[in-house]
């Protein structure tokens, strides 16, 4: 099936289509000349012969002559002819009999006025006639019959040619972009060379790679940013990790002061685990490897590492797997992509469950908690976007109990870079809203 949309194919159409409307004129010319032609040589063939008829038989309401021409005095022509005559020369198809039956002829006619007399000139065209009676007409139906043959022949030429220059033109004029497109597909060193051609292609050449460049230099700043940052907050993370476990040592185990002590340890580690994974990010998908990985093992070590987030609430949490199930990626992505799925569930849910359900497909995360407003839904995935925030924005009236229940910790991130770290792996996340209330969001893995 032909490709509307593809340039190439836009290009032999046009051609071809120039080509018919170029033959259909040729052919339109043909036929206006051919036409005035004949009628100019009947005109002047029936006038002669109401000439040498006026002199051979005087004035007579008919002239007949031989074969098929018939002259009528305006007055006594039939009515069907008066209906039609004017000054023009006209061509009708009539039906005549003949020896061997009955048969179609072209009868052309036209009215003329001498001497304040009108009269209605005939003449019936056959081969016959034609042949024996006037060489001229018979000598140009001839000419007409060997132009006909001929412009056939031309026009079928015509569009042969057009058909096989439009595919070899087509070729050269797409060749350029071709070029182009495997130099972008390649390296910068053949799109350069491209970008000092003066055509079209050069100047997309040329927009091209100064594109390319620019997003060099922005990929290049947010890698140099990314490795200065990690490498800049390890040294006061793994210290801040050392104090909080010195700290925790020293005071009694039933102190409430541990509960301050494992916070700090477990946002510490938190973060050094995040600037791990945003290292990971930083690099192409390609230059990573990708070890087998357990993702009951991971599922199950992050529902413990997060319960504490469930203290004080009467939510239940599980994770539901037939057998062990494994994918081949970094540990540290799976670990923060379902630490924070697992994360937003237990902080928006205040009591039911939350169940981690895994398959040979995806891993599911489902809630029983406040669910996402239909407003916040274009905004799922947006770094900075928090629940939090949009029930405030829809003025949604709670007691100060109330908030201070739904108040929670983060920065509107969490999403956010789960949503980057599917796309990084090419994974596939989604998310659809519990009928009971809620969210599920299913990870869908290679």
């Amino acid at each position: 099936m032909l490709n509307i949309d593809s340039i190439a194919n836009k290009f032999r159409l046009s051609y071809f289509i120039f080509a018919l409307l170029l033959c259909a004129a040729f052919v339109s010319i043909f036929l206006y000349a051919e036409s005035r032609i004949e009628q100019d040589l009947v005109k002047a063939r029936l006038l002669q012969q109401l000439e040498l008829s006026q002199e051979k038989y005087g004035d007579q309401p008919i002239y007949v002559a031989d074969p098929g021409i018939k002259i009528y005095r305006y007055d006594k022509a039939p009515a069907s002819l008066q209906a039609i005559a004017n000054d023009t020369v006209q061509e009708t198809s009539v039906t005549v009999n003949k020896a061997s039956g009955t048969g179609h002829a072209n009868l052309h006619l036209f009215a003329y006025t001498q001497d304040g007399q009108a009269y209605i000139l005939t003449y019936l065209e056959n081969t016959e006639m034609v042949m024996g009676n006037y060489p001229v007409l018979a000598i140009f139906e001839h000419l007409e019959d060997i132009f006909a043959d001929t412009l056939k022949v031309a026009v079928i030429l015509s569009l042969l040619i057009a058909a096989i220059f439009s595919q070899l033109s087509s070729k050269q004029i797409i060749k350029p972009l071709l070029d182009l497109k495997r130099a972008v597909e390649t390296d910068h060193h053949n799109l350069s060379d491209l970008t000092y051609l003066p055509s079209e292609v050069g100047v997309l050449a040329r927009a091209i790679d100064e594109k390319n460049h620019k997003l060099e230099q922005y990929l290049k700043r947010e890698q140099l940013f990314t490795g200065d940052v990690s490498h800049e907050l390890r040294t006061p993370l793994t210290i801040i990790m050392g104090a909080s476990e010195v700290l925790a040592s020293q005071l009694d185990p039933d102190s409430h002061l541990n509960e301050f002590t494992n916070r700090i340890s477990t946002t510490a580690k938190e973060t050094s685990e995040i600037i791990t994974a945003l290292l990971l990010l930083s690099r192409a998908p390609e230059k990573l490897d990708a070890p087998q990985t357990s993702i009951n093992s991971i599922a199950l070590a992050e529902m413990q590492r997060l319960k504490y987030l469930l203290r004080y609430k009467s939510v239940t949490c599980q994770v539901i797997a037939k057998q062990e199930y494994s994918a081949y990626v970094r540990p540290e992505l799976l670990k923060m992509a379902l630490g924070n799925l697992i994360k937003n569930a237990f902080q928006y849910t205040d009591d039911g469950e939350v169940a981690i359900t895994i398959d040979d497909e995806k891993i599911t995360v489902t809630d029983t908690g406040l669910g996402i407003p239909e407003a916040m839904m274009p905004l799922l995935y947006e770094r900075f976007e928090r629940l939090e925030s949009q029930y405030k924005d829809e003025q949604t009236i709670l007691s100060s109990e109330h908030e201070t229940k739904h108040k929670v910790e983060g920065s509107g991130l969490g999403l956010s870079i789960v949503q980057r770290i599917m796309s990084h792996m090419g994974w596939q996340l989604t998310h659809q809203a519990n009928r009971s209330g809620g969210s599920t969001f299913s990870i869908y893995y290679k």
